[in-house]
């Protein structure tokens, strides 16, 4: 039995620890577990489907197969039985055509695509064009090529529909083979590795994170803070604000923005023209000087808050007496303010890190990784096309789970690196004055 003080303690870290599992732990050795699989669209993420494929069938004549039933399984036939009739009804047809065909189609069965329409032209109540004849040949086409099935007694009935039945071995064997179920590997590990892009992909993102960070993030913000922390109050708190406006902002309108500022008849070129200089889409002439400009401009604003607080909690005694001595404010902020800055400078640099890291919506919105051929390409866009938005059409979940892995990897390499620059012992010690 719990003691009242600690069922109080239990019901507040009850909803702590489930959210914390839910949406940080799952999700996080999902992702570790889903890496050593072959999982991708073709497979699902429950697998158990059956899929006969180009693939399956070029894999089917390496084997002893029968070579008929190989081209029957890769066929598809055009018939007008009820299933089919029934299907042309359903999709709006001339009432006169359709007449037609159930008169003098019905139960015919074609091999052959240009022999139904064919037909078709001679029909008296011919249907008008060529698309509404395509239309009619796609309603009563019969084919299990790239067809999934849940099971293999589905795969069955839909073979012996098409007048195919294999035997207990055959059928074992395309069962086999049409199996999409994803399997256990280190597949994804290894083409990580050997594929000549991963090095270049990783080289744009340690340039992306570290130029970000240092001029931006940590770099101006830091600087921006300083600047205001000797201006007035109420001039510096309007600045600060100012700099909040990125973001505030909504992603597609600031990118939207910077569009319409650099492209070839933008503010950019518009500025340059009475110097001589001819219009360009300066985005795409200078895509990482941009990337960097429009991250770094979102990122300095969080710095800049947490710093600016930061300042604002050194004692003013200090200051004063600083003053009194002779101390100029730059000589003030190099020997005192920023010494007493090392914790917010560790906690921003970690913090912003880890965030550039993960980021990609403001390079996928600018660049989308372009122009040209991951000229632009990070990590984490890498990831996000590879696992969900792949123009090769398989979207390979697996893969894009080993690249979010590695990404954490690094993300806890640099994270122990900050810690041993920072001095991280140090900063948990004790004051000397209080020992």
């Amino acid at each position: 039995m719990l003691k009242p003080q600690n069922r109080l303690l239990f019901g507040f870290l009850f909803p702590a620890g489930l959210a914390v599992t839910l949406f940080y732990l799952i999700p996080a050795v999902l992702t570790f577990l889903f890496s050593f699989t072959n999982m991708g669209s073709e497979t699902g993420i429950l697998g158990k489907r059956y899929v006969l494929t180009r693939e399956t069938l070029r894999r089917l004549e390496a084997t002893d197969f029968n070579a008929e039933v190989i081209r029957k399984l890769g066929r598809t036939v055009f018939k007008f039985d009820a299933k089919g009739l029934d299907a042309l009804q359903a999709s709006g047809l001339e009432p006169a055509t359709l007449r037609e065909i159930q008169r003098k189609l019905s139960g015919k069965t074609y091999r052959s695509g240009k022999r139904l329409l064919s037909d078709l032209k001679r029909l008296e109540n011919r249907p008008r064009s060529h698309m509404e004849r395509k239309k009619i040949s796609r309603t009563v086409a019969r084919t299990i090529k790239n067809a999934a099935f849940s099971s293999a007694d589905e795969l069955r009935s839909a073979l012996l529909s098409l007048g195919i039945e294999l035997s207990g071995k055959d059928f074992r064997t395309l069962l086999d083979l049409a199996n999409t179920n994803w399997k256990w590997t280190l597949g994804n590990y290894k083409e990580l590795f050997a594929s000549q892009f991963s090095a270049r992909i990783l080289m744009n993102t340690l340039f992306y994170v570290f130029s970000t960070l240092l001029l931006f993030n940590t770099g101006l913000a830091l600087l921006l803070a300083l600047m205001t922390f000797y201006i007035p109050p109420g001039q510096s708190k309007f600045f600060r604000a100012v700099w909040l406006i990125p973001r505030i902002s909504p992603s597609v309108l600031y990118i939207l923005v910077w569009k319409w500022f650099t492209y070839d008849k933008g503010f950019i070129s518009h500025f340059l023209k009475p110097m001589g200089v001819g219009g360009a889409n300066w985005l795409m002439e200078f895509p990482w000087t941009f990337i960097i400009l429009i991250n770094g401009f979102v990122g300095a604003s969080m710095g800049l808050i947490i710093f600016s607080s930061a300042m604002q909690a050194i004692p003013k005694s200090i200051l004063h007496a600083a003053e009194v001595d002779g101390a100029y404010p730059l000589q003030q902020a190099f020997r005192i303010v920023l010494p007493l800055m090392r914790w917010p400078i560790l906690f921003i640099t970690s913090y912003q890190t880890l965030s550039l890291l993960t980021s990609w919506e403001y390079i996928q919105l600018t660049t989308d990784g372009g122009p040209g051929f991951f000229t632009t390409e990070v990590w984490a866009l890498h990831a996000y096309h590879t696992a969900l938005s792949n123009y090769f059409g398989n979207l390979r979940y697996g893969y894009g789970s080993t690249l979010a892995v590695v990404l954490v990897l690094v993300g806890v390499a640099l994270g122990l690196v900050y810690l041993r620059l920072f001095n991280f012992k140090t900063l948990l010690s004790d004051p000397p004055i209080e020992n």
